[in-house]
């Protein structure tokens, strides 16, 4: 009969897991072996045991607990479906959890040793050009609350503000006189707009940061913020290469483009995450201006030679606004890089998005 059988090495090279774990498994009546020699002791297992270690192999990789493995060895797939939802759930709570407690002590951190504060002197009006230039891109998903602001990134050379959703990306700077520390705060979006609305008609602005607390001065009025306590992306890999540069440079009529999205130009649809989302399709064929291509240029086989770059319409419209130029240019390295759109006379100041594959 052995010879129908695997021994405990060879169920443990055919599904992953390790002697010792199957030996825990039999003792937990999770994997029970077909039989056992009463003298040596051995474990054999048969042939239709090999697929139930190799998903108790994988139930026990994704973390599920011994005993919901021993139930999914013998149930029906529905039933070990659940059980993964509900444990990916639980995951998913208990990452949200960490993340607040991961907060909590970045808090009690800082509050360990005095903080140092930074103060900057900038124009009231380069600061609201700046927050004009990032504000569309704040993510406003509940379930990403680290992107629900914007960030400011304040070093040596000035300030620059960050903000993205994921799908896109704006960046922008504007001249300060910094005294103290390089310092980055997440400024939430409510607070961003009271800060534009306080410096519009300021000729000088004066901001203070320390710990999580950010302070801005004007003449006859200020503003107190408490910043948020998340960690904001790395945006500093998309920044613009100091050395080099896009395979292509644009130059686009910014009043021309926004005509052409406005009016209801021809889209393409394409399935994402289970729901159709409709497409912009820019071509690039040359050196002028793009163009929106519609259903029918796509079908045909003669503009094979022009760059086709799929994005969201919208995100591109709000995007040109945001630049605020009548000529803009678009920079990118292929249809599925993310699609730069950049102003002439400011090369610090430029919005990112990412293209839809088309």
């Amino acid at each position: 009969m052995d010879g129908d059988l695997r021994s405990i090495g060879e169920l443990a090279r055919a599904s992953g897991l390790t002697v010792s774990a199957l030996r825990f498994y039999d003792a937990a009546g999770v994997l029970v072996p077909a039989r056992v020699d009463p003298t040596t002791g051995y474990r054999w297992y048969a042939d239709d045991q090999v697929a139930p270690a190799r998903l108790v192999a994988g139930l026990r990789r994704v973390g599920l607990p011994v005993a919901e493995i021993a139930h999914a060895v013998r149930a029906e797939p529905s039933v070990v479906h659940k059980l993964l939802d509900a444990h990916l759930g639980r995951l998913a709570d208990g990452l949200t959890e960490a993340r607040r407690e991961a907060a909590r002590i970045r808090r009690l951190l800082a509050t360990d040793r005095p903080a140092t504060a930074t103060r900057l002197v900038l124009s009231g009006s380069e600061l609201c050009a700046a927050v004009d230039a990032v504000r569309f891109a704040v993510g406003t998903d509940p379930t990403l609350p680290g992107l629900a602001g914007v960030l400011l990134d304040v070093t040596d050379d000035g300030l620059r503000l960050v903000a993205t959703d994921r799908h896109r990306l704006a960046v922008a700077t504007a001249g300060a006189a910094v005294c103290g520390p390089a310092v980055r705060a997440l400024l939430p979006v409510a607070a961003v707009d009271r800060l534009r609305r306080l410096s519009d008609a300021a000729g000088e602005v004066r901001l203070t940061l320390v710990g999580r607390q950010v302070v801005a001065d004007v003449t006859g009025g200020r503003l107190r913020a408490t910043t948020l306590a998340y960690d904001f992306p790395d945006y500093r890999p998309l920044l613009p290469p100091a050395v080099g540069g896009p395979a292509r440079r644009v130059p686009v009529d910014a009043p021309r483009l926004v005509a052409a999205l406005r009016s209801g130009a021809p889209t393409v649809t394409r399935e994402h995450a289970g729901s159709h989302l409709p497409v912009t399709v820019l071509g690039l064929g040359g050196p002028d201006a793009p163009r929106l291509l519609g259903p029918d240029e796509l079908a045909d086989d003669r503009s094979d030679a022009e760059l086709r770059i799929g994005v969201n319409g919208g995100y591109l419209l709000d995007a040109l606004h945001a630049a605020a130029r009548p000529r803009l240019v678009l920079e990118l390295d292929g249809p599925v890089t993310p699609l730069a759109i950049r102003r002439p006379d400011d090369p610090a100041a430029f919005s990112i998005l990412m293209p839809i594959r088309l």
